[in-house]
C-alpha cells in the first residue's frame, strides 16, 4: 500500500497538504510537454507527489520517468505553488491543497513511452496554445511561467 492510499484509508477524501513537484519539460522548440491525465481526464505536467524520504528533485525525476519514459537531468527551479489556487478535488472526490515545486528542463533525448494508467495521450504545445482543459492546478503555473518567458527570465 503506498503512502496516499494508506492515509486515505484513516482519512478519507478530507483535503490533505501533500508536497509533490512538477517539471515543464521543453523540447527544441520550446514547447512545452503536457500529458492527459488518466486519472481526471484533464491536460497537466508530468509530476506527482512526493514517496516519504524522498527529495523534491528526486520526485521531479521519477515521475516525469514513470509517467513518460524520459529521463531528465538538468532541474532548473521554477517556483513554489501553494494555497487555494492549489486546491484540487479529484473525481473520486478525494480532496488536497497541493504544495508543488515546479522545474523546468530541457529534452532531447528518447521517445516518450506513456504509461496507460497515468497519462492517456501526450503532446508538446506552445506556451500560449496550451488546451482549455488544464486541470485547475496547472492554470496559475503556467500563467506564472508564461510571463516570466514574456518578461525574457527563464
Amino acid at each position: 500500500m503506498n503512502y496516499i492510499t494508506e492515509l486515505r484509508s484513516l482519512v478519507g477524501t478530507r483535503p490533505l497538504v501533500l508536497p509533490g513537484a512538477a517539471v515543464i519539460v521543453l523540447d527544441r522548440a520550446s514547447r512545452l510537454l503536457l500529458l492527459e491525465r488518466a486519472d481526471t481526464g484533464g491536460w497537466g505536467l508530468p509530476g506527482g507527489f512526493m514517496d516519504p524520504g524522498e527529495s523534491l528533485e528526486e520526485t521531479a525525476r521519477r515521475e516525469v520517468k514513470e509517467e513518460t519514459g524520459l529521463d531528465i537531468t538538468d532541474l532548473r527551479l521554477i517556483n513554489v505553488f501553494s494555497g487555494q489556487d492549489q486546491f484540487y478535488r479529484y473525481p473520486n472526490g478525494d480532496q488536497v491543497f497541493n504544495v508543488t515545486v515546479v522545474y523546468e528542463a530541457q529534452t532531447d533525448e528518447g521517445s516518450l513511452q506513456l504509461d496507460p494508467s497515468e497519462a492517456r495521450a501526450a503532446n508538446f504545445f506552445p506556451i500560449d496554445q496550451v488546451p482549455a482543459d488544464l486541470i485547475a492546478p496547472e492554470v496559475p503555473i503556467l500563467e506564472h511561467y508564461r510571463n516570466r518567458r514574456v518578461k525574457g527570465s527563464t
